[in-house]
């Protein structure tokens, strides 16, 4: 079984990591691809091809700059460590053991616009490239078309070794669309989250994302290999709707928020 969440933009680089312990990406060499081409664009170009400030666009620039393929750990940190979104928190990855690192460096995958997927402890360099940038690049017009099947079949590679052959999809659209789910050679489970407001059970961001990432602890804590274990994700006052779950997407809801 594999949990499938996305990247953040906001990162940490400044707070140590929590662990000496790291692996390399699997795709730096399609990584340099993009990075070879993103650094012949200027700070405009940067600015409008992300839809980013000025500020920003001279940041990831730099960040560019200097990306290199050799990743060590001066220049980058493990992934779960260095992103720090809604997700993340959730997540609260920095208070992991090490038996839980490497639970999750199994059964966690993060989905990645220049990395593809990477694993928790997989050294990260700063960047900045979401999925769904409209990047033109030699194998077409964006990034779904450079990843084409390769995301895929790097998860139907990591799935052969599991006893569950399942993905729990905790990814944003945007960044799932780039997992081709007709090729998995397994199913595709996605919890939704709603809150009750209004009366009425809505799917609100924020609190969304934040759940992802404590479903992702809960799976972590309890050494969770079985989707129908994930069922009983009782995390942030979250309880399983049966009556609003329909086939392979698993309804969440909650009434009240501490």
């Amino acid at each position: 079984m594999l949990l499938v969440i996305s990247p953040a933009k906001s990162l940490d680089y400044e707070t140590p990591a929590t662990t000496g312990e790291h692996t390399v990406p699997d795709f730096m060499d399609q990584s340099q691809q993009l990075v070879k081409g993103l650094k012949k664009l200027s700070p405009a170009a940067i600015s409008e091809l992300m839809g980013v400030s000025d500020k920003l666009a001279q940041l990831n620039t730099a960040r560019y700059q200097s990306w290199s393929h050799t990743a060590t750990v001066e220049n980058a940190k493990q992934a779960v460590l260095a992103f720090t979104g809604d997700v993340y928190v959730g997540l609260d990855a920095t208070r992991l053991n090490k038996a839980q690192l490497s639970f999750s460096q199994k059964h966690l995958r993060i989905l990645s616009g220049l990395y593809g997927v990477l694993r928790p402890l997989d050294l990260m360099q700063p960047y900045r490239l979401e999925m769904g940038t409209k990047f033109a690049n030699s194998r077409g017009k964006d990034l779904y078309a450079f990843w084409g099947e390769q995301i895929t079949d790097k998860l139907n590679d990591e799935l052969a070794g599991h006893n569950s052959q399942a993905v729990i999809n905790l990814a944003s659209n945007e960044y799932f669309k780039a997992v081709k789910p007709q090729r998995l050679q397994g199913e595709v489970i996605t919890p939704v989250f709603k809150d009750l407001k209004n009366g009425q059970y809505k799917i609100i961001s924020f609190y969304a994302k934040k759940a992802r990432g404590l479903m992702c602890r809960y799976a972590i804590d309890n050494k969770i290999t079985q989707p129908e274990r994930l069922k009983g994700f009782d995390y942030g006052g979250y309880a399983y709707n049966e009556g609003l779950s329909s086939g392979n997407q698993w309804v969440f809801t909650r009434d009240s928020r501490d």
